[in-house]
């Protein structure tokens, strides 16, 4: 395992560079080949192509999706400053947290159970190349093969040095706030201006108070811009807000008070663009039923699996919000996501990859019959 994932970090596969993302595509493929599969790539624009492979079941069996993502968030040339290294039986590098291990994990659980024989169910592994940007071109081909599925299997890191599954993601959205003043002269036609910034400040505090930490509902002025000179009143300003939030209901509402901020100077005017990204992923009765089995399968293994919510969002939400019953954090553990200390826990991607081959077969024989693939 440890050897498959080095090949994989070392195939560096940031979501902006299609061609690296298509060439650590080759190797996966040809990994999952052995197995005899059915392979194909989906071609995305802008981004590397998808992977989807298919095991077939035994005729009205149930269908799982097991699914993760290529890409990560370090760009061409990361390796050189936070090489593949291996220490004190962590293994570090480029994306092998989130998430090159939990594709390591998923091939070795089906070579486990093709081990014992026949696939019990219909299993389809889908790798998008976009996730960490999230997920623009794939969505609609995630949400498409979802639909076909009775659960869905999400190979994103686990929660925390213990490893909990994720059973709640929280959803986000972005905004960018356009204010637009009137440019003037900041020497002689000082008054006769109306300045974007200091609107865009004004508005930046109207908008930090409408979170909520305390229910889980943040809003995040993270990146302001504007003006052309400084003795130039500025004419435009952008604010570009991240919000996360834990049900759809805050999200709604959320946009409305938006929508309803007026500007405190009558001369400029504010203009909203963007809106939802990915729904919130809530812990629904379906989401706590996959849990409670996969708990049960970590037991018989030896081991304690627990639950958590994550702030972060994953295309686990995308399924989720079909009402797709659908369990996430069933990857690597270990720690470090998107920063140069990334690592995972080598001991634990055996412990995992039997999990996940258990929850496989307890689904199979557990799940009712396949819907219709739409």
């Amino acid at each position: 395992m440890v050897s498959t994932l080095a090949r994989y970090v070392q195939q560096e596969s940031p979501s902006e560079a299609p061609a690296a993302v298509a060439s650590l595509v080759a190797l996966i493929a040809a990994d999952f080949a052995a197995l005899t599969p059915r392979i194909r790539q989906h071609r995305l624009q802008h981004y590397g192509p998808a992977l989807q492979i298919d095991f077939p079941g035994p005729r009205h069996s149930p269908r799982l999706l097991l699914l993760g993502h290529t890409d990560t968030v370090y760009p061409i040339g990361t390796l050189r400053t936070m090489p593949w290294r291996e220490r004190n039986s962590r293994l570090y590098g480029p994306g092998v947290f989130d998430m090159k291990a939990g594709i390591v994990q998923a091939l070795f659980a089906l070579k486990a159970l093709l081990a014992r024989g026949p696939l019990p169910c219909h299993v389809t592994l889908l790798l998008v190349p976009d996730e960490e940007a999230g997920s623009p071109a794939s969505r609609a081909l995630t949400t498409r093969i979802a639909r076909g599925c009775n659960a869905v299997l999400v190979l994103e890191p686990a929660l925390g040095p213990q490893g909990a599954a994720k059973t709640a993601r929280k959803g986000t959205a972005h905004y960018t706030l356009c204010v637009h003043g009137r440019a003037a002269h900041a020497g002689l036609d000082f008054a006769r201006g109306a300045s974007a910034i200091v609107e865009a400040a004004h508005q930046v505090t109207a908008i930090a108070r409408l979170s909520r930490p305390q229910r889980g509902l943040t809003l995040n002025p993270g990146l302001i811009s504007g003006g052309t000179r400084a003795n130039v009143v500025a004419d435009h300003a952008e604010v570009a807000i991240d919000v996360r939030f834990l049900t759809a209901s805050q999200a709604a509402g959320v946009d409305a008070a938006l929508h309803k901020l007026r500007p405190r100077d009558p001369r400029c005017r504010l203009q909203f663009l963007g809106g939802l990204d990915r729904p919130p992923f809530e812990r629904s009765e379906a989401t706590v039923h996959l849990y409670r089995m996969a708990a049960q399968a970590a037991a018989q293994l030896g081991f304690h699996l627990a639950e958590a919510s994550a702030g972060g969002a994953s295309d686990g939400n995308l399924t989720a919000a079909l009402g797709v019953a659908t369990l996430d954090g069933l990857g690597a553990v270990g720690d470090g996501a998107h920063s140069p200390h990334e690592f995972v826990l080598a001991r634990q991607m055996p412990r995992r990859a039997a999990l996940l081959a258990d929850l496989i077969a307890a689904l199979a024989s557990a799940a009712p019959r396949s819907p219709s693939v739409g």
